[in-house]
């Protein structure tokens, strides 16, 4: 009895890795994502995170459905105890990579930032992608035969991924278009503390009402974060600036040491631990092989479309960064009162723990063997990169280097003259861009800082460091309750500085703009 008490004050429910812990994880992973990098690879990046995540999860669920059955012919299962279905469970969960140690390497060596943006965006959509994909795996049912195939329940399993998954992300978006509502047309910025205090209640506000609508908290608390820091960000006073970084990477990184630290207490605490030889054996070859599965084939279809190729080494590191952690660990442990389920949970705590400690230790041995670029010349890049002239008078031409160049185009072009100016201070005043009979409208939704800002020709990005929480200039010229910026004696170096910041320290503007701070006459006159 003893045991059983001391075991249950060692653990709590597992509703709240996905309630507590989960959201501000990955909400910082949006927060902070590098958006320049990011929508510039977007192609490759929805390419790995759904149909890459669906290939995995077919290809364990595979495996590991003849592994089963062997199990059964050895007399170690009962035909019956362990279904196709569960198999593709299993295939679900074990798809979702959390390459946080990688990451983390990559980050303090400054590795090629189009591999890093590769393997963190695929990382954070296919986090979100697994999640939905878990949940619609556990709710078909077929008919008769759990084993065999329902087109019906097939269909409906599909349905539910694409309705949840896109609701989810409208109802992160929606509460985010909110908040930079709120934050634009009242005075929050002359009151930090509530800002702030606004900010992260709405922002998990996204969380709680998906869940309460049958969605997916994780993803729409995803997208939450994405919007947040695109235009929300902008609104902000510098304060609650440097308050919402603090804030977010904080509980980031507090959470991830409680889900690592619960990890290591479950593996030895767990009392239900199930540990069979033949099931973590083809577990491990299963992971291996979807994770070939997933970026090989997709990289060459990737490369026939790509002016700048994937190369192999690029191939050699995304395979070996397939990591699981956290996200993995807490689908595995909210169900674990069957036998397989016990089964998939103990594997699932081998498979975190061997991947994290060899692949996460071996980071840099590898890149030292696949000869990847580290310690990047951020200068060197920057002269590599067209001017913002080149980009906006070269829309026609295809000497851009990257391959969703139109997609990229179209959606930024509708975001600088539509969207900013009616979320942000920022961008030309809509006034300019809508028609005539939209006069009222355009009057009423324009920030009057963007009549001083007429005809620029740089959107305003925003920046979340991630380590160095160091305003820059850029937050100061972009922050509505903060004297206006200065611009730099030597207009050559504060570009450099600010896209040097950009590609490492969390770039939330879209594409390789750089940072053109402008006088207003008001600040002619006065200088």
């Amino acid at each position: 009895m003893k045991l059983e008490e001391q075991w249950c004050m060692m653990t709590f429910d597992p509703e709240i890795f996905f309630n507590v812990l989960l959201p501000p994880i990955i909400f910082h992973a949006g927060y902070s994502l590098k958006k320049k990098h990011f929508f510039q690879n977007l192609g490759s990046i929805l390419t790995y995170a759904f149909l890459g995540t669906a290939i995995s999860c077919i290809a364990i669920g595979l495996i590991m459905y003849g592994f089963v059955k062997a199990m059964v012919y050895a007399g170690q299962l009962k035909n019956g105890d362990f279904h196709f279905t569960d198999c593709l469970f299993f295939g679900s969960l074990m798809s979702a990579t959390d390459p946080v140690t990688v990451l983390a390497i990559f980050h303090e060596l400054h590795v090629d930032p189009d591999l890093y943006t590769l393997l963190f965006g695929e990382s954070v959509l296919n986090d979100a992608v697994a999640i939905v994909l878990t949940y619609s795996i556990s709710i078909y049912s077929p008919k008769e035969n759990p084993n065999t195939f329902d087109a019906a329940a097939f269909f409906q399993s599909v349905g539910n991924f694409l309705g949840i998954f896109a609701g989810s992300f409208a109802m992160g978006s929606a509460y985010a278009v909110v908040t930079a509502l709120l934050t634009k047309f009242t005075k929050l910025c002359e009151f930090p503390m509530l800002e702030t205090g606004l900010f992260f209640l709405l922002s998990w506000s996204a969380f709680l009402s998906a869940e309460a609508a049958s969605l997916t908290g994780i993803v729409a608390v995803l997208f939450c974060g994405v919007t947040q820091a695109h235009y929300t960000y902008n609104n902000l006073s510098l304060d609650s600036k440097m308050r919402t970084k603090q804030l977010f990477e904080f509980m980031n990184f507090l959470a991830e040491n409680v889900i690592f630290c619960y990890m290591g207490l479950a593996l030895f605490t767990f009392q239900n631990h199930n540990f069979n030889a033949l099931f973590i054996l083809g577990a491990f070859l299963a992971i291996f092989v979807a994770r070939a599965l997933n970026i090989y084939p997709l990289s060459f279809l990737l490369n026939l479309g790509r002016k700048q190729k994937i190369p192999w080494n690029f191939q050699h590191m995304m395979m070996f960064s397939g990591l699981r952690g956290a996200i993995a660990f807490a689908l595995a442990i909210r169900n674990t009162e069957s036998q397989p389920k016990q089964m998939m949970f103990t594997t699932t705590l081998l498979i975190v723990f061997f991947t994290v400690w060899v692949f996460g230790g071996g980071t840099t041995t590898m890149l030292t063997w696949l000869q990847i670029r580290v310690g990047v010349d951020l200068d060197e890049e920057l002269k590599k990169e067209p001017s913002s002239h080149e980009e906006a008078n070269g829309l026609d031409k295809s000497t851009t280097k990257v391959e969703s160049a139109w997609l990229f185009r179209m959606w930024y072009g509708f975001d600088h003259k539509y969207l900013k100016p009616i979320l942000t201070h920022s961008g030309p005043p809509l006034t300019t861009t809508l028609p005539e009979w939209c006069s009222p409208i355009s009057k009423l939704l324009t920030s009057p800082q963007a009549y001083g800002e007429h005809l620029k020709e740089d959107d305003l990005e925003c920046i979340v460091n991630q380590d160095e929480l160091a305003m820059s200039d850029q937050e100061q010229a972009s922050s509505p309750c903060s004297p206006p910026a200065r611009a730099s004696l030597d207009p050559n170096t504060s570009l450099q500085k600010s896209s040097k910041e950009n590609i490492y320290e969390g770039d939330l503007g879209l594409g390789g703009y750089g940072l053109k701070l402008e006088q207003t006459p008001g600040q002619e006159q006065r200088n």
